[in-house]
């Protein structure tokens, strides 16, 4: 498995040439959480899609 080094640098050089340093920060950006949501699916911490439609009808009462 690459570092994460190696993967920010694999995403830079993917990148074309013309690319701004706010593209490469929100590519990171969008990648980090990413990453975030897929640990979370794998410890468990979730909501279902019933779940969520719960708690957004108690939010919207």
């Amino acid at each position: 498995m690459a570092t994460i080094k190696e993967s920010v640098i694999s995403l830079v050089k993917d990148m074309p040439e013309n690319v701004t340093l706010e593209d490469i920060m929100e590519h990171l950006y969008v990648k980090q959480k990413i990453l975030k949501g897929q640990k979370q699916l794998e410890s468990g911490q979730f909501y279902t899609h019933e779940e969520a439609k719960e708690i957004m009808a108690a939010w919207l009462k």
